[in-house]
């Protein structure tokens, strides 16, 4: 009899600790479905014409995002199954739902230039495939896990919602095709090889002393409150031309004093 009762105390135990492994493995991917549900929703609204509220789903897709492989590294569950979870939710989100957004904004008036909504549009989905698939079969576990290879398409899809929270409601007949600019520069930086600096090492700093992290989503969050637009503007234009500008800046940086450097660190 003890021993009987010892062999179901531990068969109890042992499902439970199964269900608990479960939960965890599954808790990120109810993030990526987040993520995927908010692009989704943001296609339906942008046909509706509602733009604004397109951009802010978009947005919200973009936060579940980097909270879903926060989340994965956080209860251990990063999986092969979460990846490519992660890269169809990717897909729609930042492949599909920015290009609709940017085409029910341009074809708006119904013209002979919507011929080039559509080129424009299907290269941005056509890059951002590329880029997901390129980064998912090309992990190199001895590369720099701080950069990207390419503009990170959460980051182009940014720039898009950005450009559109600013100036859609500014935008008329032929000034509609700014937004084709908006849509082709940032996809063919997806697929170069120019590098960019990851969010994974922007939001997860090494560093005990994560200041200027801290400093700056204040920041960005007051601006969000106060100037949402031009925070919106500022920060996604900011990630897009990252690579021309730090080069630039790097030297400046000797200037400030290792007082105020390593308090900022």
């Amino acid at each position: 009899m003890p021993g009987r009762r010892t062999t179901t105390v531990e068969f109890v135990r042992g499902s439970v600790r199964g269900g608990r492994r479960r939960a965890r493995s599954w808790l990120p991917s109810m993030f990526t479905l987040a993520n995927m549900m908010c692009g989704f929703f943001a296609i339906l609204v942008a046909f509706r014409g509602e733009y604004r509220l397109a951009c802010a789903l978009i947005a919200l897709s973009v936060v579940f995002d980097i909270a879903d492989g926060a989340v994965a590294r956080l209860v251990g569950a990063v999986s092969p199954f979460g990846l490519q979870f992660d890269s169809l939710a990717d897909l729609v989100s930042f492949g599909l739902a920015p290009s609709l957004l940017v085409f029910a904004l341009f074809s708006d008036g119904r013209d002979s230039l919507d011929a080039l909504g559509w080129i424009a549009c299907f290269l941005w989905v056509a890059c951002a495939a590329i880029r997901l698939a390129r980064f998912n079969t090309t992990i190199d576990p001895t590369a720099d896990k701080r950069y990207f290879t390419g503009l990170p398409s959460p980051g182009a899809a940014g720039v898009v919602l950005a450009s559109v929270f600013a100036f859609a409601d500014l935008m008329e007949g032929r000034d509609r095709l700014w937004m084709l600019l908006v849509v082709l520069v940032p996809g063919l930086l997806m697929v170069s090889n120019v590098r960019y600096r990851s969010f994974r090492s922007l939001v997860s700093p090494k560093s005990g002393k994560p200041y200027g992290l801290v400093v700056t989503v204040v920041v960005v969050l007051v601006g969000l409150a106060t100037v949402p637009t031009v925070t919106c503007c500022v920060v996604a234009y900011s990630y897009l031309v990252s690579p021309l500008v730090v080069p630039v800046l790097t030297p400046l940086g000797r200037l400030v004093p290792d007082r105020l450097k390593e308090v900022l660190s």
